[in-house]
């Protein structure tokens, strides 16, 4: 595995972000976001450990494959152990023994997923039906917003909460994340445009909330160490709108108090999910990081790092990892397949994560077979390295000047089947 070189955070600047090699006519770039607890070398796969752990993966192992830091859930570890536990044990770092930076999301993709049943899927269609009360098949609405907040069922227990923008940033900074994220409301590509220029509205009105109570508790809990805070960027798949609120919260200040960087958020659109994120790029501003929520793909991530996002996080990696399907340079295989019980060989020969390193491919499958639950913890082990190095190299080769190559070999050999993948 590559090192890199220890960057130590400016005393004087607890949180701060420096911007590398740029790429060429595009908007990505490298850089460096300094943490309390340490540097982020940018682009970056922040593998996500929704309550406090990544399903089935010590810490231990995570520092082991390289990931630079985990985000965790705020809407799922606010019910459950609850945001005074974390606290009392130190924060969320200490309370998961994870030594490095943090980063919590607010709970609004959860306020969408309760609201109407949707996962998050970026391939949503937009133009299958516009409606204001969209809903899944067969789900029940569990959240619902008003211009105050967002009142919803606990999915543990059925029990009633309450979640408006002070709340949010009072759990977080209970939780005590290096990065924590502004609450907003995450629509759907199938709300109508009348609906979408309203919330963004709304989600505009909650950072600046989010923005004074972030200052409040900055100050009153000063003896811990500092915060970040990023804005949530809504606006579906409207230029107008994506860049209208990329330049609202880009230039908010209450008191003094500004966003340290921005989430890209929303439901998007796979076809157009470079486009989209290119937008909101042109309009922040170049010295503040840019996190695009959720995206996971090899594809989307080459995509969203041209266009200029420097973090990524995506349950995808461990999520599938447990049904058996893993990534290798030739493409997502599944081990259950008959072929794997006898390859005697590494998952991916190009691999040096630990599964790769110690067990053969026929070793993890006849575990899968088997039920057996490291089986699961094997494979998580080497998706998330795959796919922490995958976007360690797009920086590397910015760095270099051979982004494009490498993403043109890359692609043309894991998408071989799919042409239209392949030029992305």
């Amino acid at each position: 595995m590559r090192s890199e070189p220890e960057v130590t955070p400016k005393e004087s600047q607890p949180f701060s972000f420096s911007v590398g090699t740029s790429l060429d006519s595009r908007q990505g770039r490298t850089g460096v976001i300094s943490t309390p607890h340490g540097p982020i070398q940018t682009p970056a796969f922040i593998p996500v450990g929704t309550k406090a752990t990544v399903k089935g993966v010590l810490p231990e192992s995570m520092k082991g494959l390289e990931a630079q830091a985990l985000l965790s859930n705020a809407y799922h570890l606010y019910l459950q152990p609850g945001p005074a536990i974390v606290d009392e044990a130190g924060g969320l770092g200490s309370f998961m023994n994870w030594p490095g930076p943090t980063f919590t999301d607010s709970g609004g993709f959860q306020v969408l997923s309760l609201g109407v049943g949707f996962k998050k899927v970026i391939a949503m269609d937009a133009d299958t039906f516009r409606s204001d009360e969209v809903i899944a098949d067969k789900k029940e609405r569990l959240a619902h917003v008003d211009d105050d907040g967002v009142t919803f069922k606990s999915h543990l227990d059925g029990s009633m909460h309450r979640f408006t923008p002070e709340v949010s940033m009072q759990v977080q900074h209970q939780l005590g994340a290096d990065i924590i994220f502004a609450f907003d409301e995450c629509t759907t590509l199938h709300n109508t445009r009348s609906y979408q220029e309203r919330s963004i509205e709304r989600t505009r009105l909650w950072a600046k909330r989010c923005l004074v109570e972030h200052g409040r508790l900055t100050r009153e809990r000063s003896d811990r160490p500092y915060q970040a805070l990023f804005g949530v960027l809504q606006g579906a798949q409207y230029e107008d709108l994506r860049r209208k609120a990329a330049r609202d919260l880009g230039s908010l200040d209450e008191d003094g108090i500004t966003f340290d960087g921005f989430g890209l958020g929303g439901a998007l659109d796979k076809e157009n999910l470079g486009t989209i994120v290119r937008w909101m790029c042109e309009e922040l501003p170049r010295n503040k990081p840019r996190h695009l929520l959720g995206i996971g793909e090899p594809d989307d991530l080459f995509i969203g790092v041209e266009n200029g996002a420097d973090t990524f996080d995506c349950v995808a990696p461990s999520r599938q990892a447990r049904t058996s399907a893993v990534f290798t340079k030739d493409g997502r295989v599944n081990l259950s397949n008959s072929k794997y019980q006898r390859q005697f060989a590494p998952i991916d020969d190009s691999c040096d994560c630990y599964t790769c390193t110690n067990y053969t491919a026929a070793y993890v499958a006849h575990l899968f077979r088997s039920k057996e639950m490291v089986a699961g913890t094997l494979a998580t082990i080497h998706n998330e390295r795959f796919i922490v190095r995958l976007v360690d190299q797009m920086r590397f080769t910015i760095e270099s000047g051979q982004f494009f190559d490498f993403k043109k070999e890359f692609l043309g050999r894991f998408y071989s089947g799919n042409p239209k993948r392949q030029a992305t």
